[in-house]
Parts: C-alpha cells; sequence; structure tokens
C-alpha cells in the first residue's frame, strides 16, 4: 500500500485508513490516553505532548481508521534502535478508541501498518502486549505474528488498580515474507 493511497474497508460503518497528519494529533493522543486507562495498554499513565509523540514515532508510516470524519484508531511504528543495522525494525502500536472496538479497526490497522512497514523498507515488527490483554493477543495472532515469549515482571505498574505490581509482557513478532528483505 501506498501512503498516498486510501484503503477502504467496510465494518459495521464506512471505515477508510489513510495517513495520519498533525491535524489529527488531539485524536491520536485522546485515543492514547483511553488505551492507558485500562491500565492494560502500556506502563505509561498519561499521554505524553503531541511533539513527544511525534518525536518517538517514525515519520511514516503513521495511519489512522477513519469512520466518517472521526478518527476511531490509529498505528503508528516507533524505532527499536539507533543502530544503522536494526533500521529495519521497528515496534508497531495499534490503539483503537473505545466507542470503536470489536468493529475489526485493529485489525484492519494492523494489517495496513504490516503493508506500508514493508513499503517504508522495515522487514520485522515487533510488539509487547499485557497477557491480560486479550484483544491485544488475539488481534496480534490473527495477523501472523508469532509469539517469541514472556518477559517475566518486566516493569512495575505506577498507577491504578494494579499499582506497584510487577507486570509481564508477551513479545510478539512479524517478519516478511518478501523475498527482497531476504
Amino acid at each position: 500500500m501506498r501512503q498516498s493511497e486510501l484503503v477502504t474497508m467496510t465494518t459495521t460503518a464506512n471505515v477508510v485508513v489513510q495517513s495520519l497528519t498533525v491535524a489529527d494529533a488531539d485524536a491520536i493522543l485522546d485515543i492514547y490516553q483511553q488505551g492507558m486507562d485500562t491500565g492494560h495498554a502500556t506502563f505509561q499513565e498519561h499521554a505524553p505532548s503531541w511533539n513527544d509523540w511525534d518525536q518517538s514515532h517514525l515519520q511514516t508510516p503513521r495511519l489512522g481508521a477513519f469512520v466518517d470524519t472521526e478518527l476511531a484508531g490509529w498505528a503508528a511504528l516507533s524505532p527499536t534502535s539507533s543502530r544503522c543495522v536494526y533500521a529495519g525494525v521497528a515496534e508497531e502500536s495499534v490503539y483503537v478508541a473505545s466507542k470503536f472496538a470489536g468493529m475489526g479497526i485493529g485489525l484492519m490497522l494492523l494489517q495496513a501498518i504490516v503493508a506500508a512497514s514493508e513499503e517504508e523498507g522495515i522487514w520485522t515488527l515487533t510488539a509487547g502486549v499485557f497477557p491480560e490483554n486479550e484483544a491485544s493477543m488475539k488481534l496480534h495472532q490473527k495477523a501472523g505474528f508469532k509469539t517469541l515469549g514472556r518477559r517475566e515482571r518486566i516493569g512495575k505498574m505506577t498507577f491504578g488498580p494494579l499499582a506497584d505490581q510487577w507486570r509481564d509482557v508477551i513479545s510478539f513478532e512479524r517478519r516478511s515474507d518478501d523475498p527482497k528483505f531476504g
């Protein structure tokens, strides 16, 4: 999928997946905070500033799923290392607004970011998921990610009902099967 292309798919509503712009910043951060509020999306308690979010994610691809004109979810990539040999490896994040949960938007976004990442020369995507986040676990498996293992007690929660508890994270990886990536 080229960044300039629009991908239209239908679930219970008309959904368009397209590149995000700075005009989507507030909605991106709002959806990110909704995920944080569940206590099962990240160790982070509060959404960062737009500048911090923007600086921590690759510039392309950044994709949003829009229902009419409303951002229903987003997918973006973060570098895993500054070393040049890892330039083709990125960590993906997919977040869906709570009001659009269960509509297939997460899978649509994950499949779109996989395709777009390969066009950007990225051959491996990684993800870390709390095992309690069953929807995200199933989403990654359905999208062809392999479970690499469990990182036990990798971090301690600092907020919410699980504050002061050590959390496990399941590591996922998806390697491109495109021959150009060897």
